[in-house]
């Protein structure tokens, strides 16, 4: 199946023209589409605009509230609760961080904790705002249950995913985003899409044996055994349990009661540099840093060694420059 090339600009006004369709306030439905076209910017196209018809069909059935009335509590000097009122995640999640960063700024540290809010894409958009400003910025959400707890056979938790983004100087920000699974989910529905199979290690069936046909998957692995599933734990605690949201299995499933709102929780985390250490100081050992790893010999079949989320930056580079890849399938539901 071939791909279509859009321009970023083009992308995000098919986007939007479909969320405003279903009713999605015009600016919310601009910082959707900015999400979405962000994770295929950077070539994480699990995350990017093919989530816009399950949007959309969450919308028109219910389980979104198109015009959510945000509520944020200041429980502290440096935390507060965020009531997405239902919301769309990404808008919820955006405005989350930039509380956050507000905090970090006046008071050195920042913690947002996220009550009914739901899917929110790609947390690199998110850590990447905190990072924007000079500031450490860290997101975790859970998920409904898909990973298979290291020793079982059947799902608990979800692929609760955790980002990290710390400013440089000369370089651009590390942006560490990875789920707490082998792999994120919407990577098997991105490989459904374009007809491919998937590495046996992804996913298993419905007996619990892995496979590599994505229409087979049924559940995921923890990236790393017992180390990934400890992660998705803590992940889980953060946005779940902390948060006073559920958790674990009872967490509504992202397909299927689409006319249920989700109530999940994410967990925001911004840390001011300059209350520690001179800001200069910092944004220069990041810059030494990063170099010192690029020098690093390569191993065989390597050209150089990267930071975290450097592969995504050249992709986003690459990208704005020829356009965004979208399957065809996708294109034709944007287009019509």
């Amino acid at each position: 199946m071939s791909d279509v090339k859009l321009s970023p600009s083009e992308l995000k006004e098919l986007v939007v023209n479909k969320l405003t369709e279903a009713s999605l306030d015009q600016g919310n439905a601009e910082v959707v589409a900015d999400v979405l076209v962000h994770a295929d910017l950077r070539g994480v196209s699990s995350h990017g605009v093919l989530r816009t018809e399950h949007y959309v069909k969450r919308l028109n059935e219910g389980g979104l509230n198109p015009s959510p009335e945000f509520k944020i509590e200041e429980t502290g000097p440096c935390s507060a609760i965020f009531d997405g009122d239902d919301g769309m995640g990404h808008v919820v999640a955006k405005e989350a961080m930039d509380q956050a960063i507000k905090m970090a700024k006046t008071n050195g540290i920042g913690m947002v904790g996220i009550t009914n809010s739901s899917h929110c894409g790609a947390l690199s958009y998110f850590v990447q705002q905190a990072a924007e400003e000079n500031l450490v910025g860290m997101a975790l959400t859970h998920t409904d249950n898909i990973v298979v707890p290291f020793g079982g056979s059947k799902p608990y938790f979800g692929t609760n995913p955790i980002a990290y983004g710390f400013p440089a100087g000369k370089n651009k920000p590390v942006i560490l985003d990875m789920a707490t699974s082998n792999v994120a989910f919407g990577k098997v529905l991105h490989a459904r899409e374009a007809g491919n199979d998937i590495p046996s290690d992804w996913g298993v069936d419905e007996s619990g044996q892995p496979t590599t046909n994505p229409h087979d998957v049924r559940a995921l692995l923890p990236f790393a055994g017992p180390k990934g599933y400890g992660m998705g734990m803590v992940v889980d605690i953060m946005s779940g349990i902390l948060t006073g949201s559920a958790f674990g299995p009872s967490i509504s499933k992202m397909y299927g009661d689409y006319d249920q709102k989700r109530k999940l929780g994410h967990f925001i985390i911004t840390i001011n540099p300059s209350m520690f250490t001179n800001i200069e100081d910092f944004l220069d050992s990041m810059d030494q840093m990063i170099d010192e790893i690029h020098e690093v010999e390569p191993a065989e079949g390597f050209d150089k060694v990267l930071v975290p989320g450097e592969p995504e930056q050249l992709k986003e580079e690459k990208a704005l420059n020829e356009g965004v890849s979208i399957t065809k399938s996708v294109y034709e539901y944007l287009a019509n």
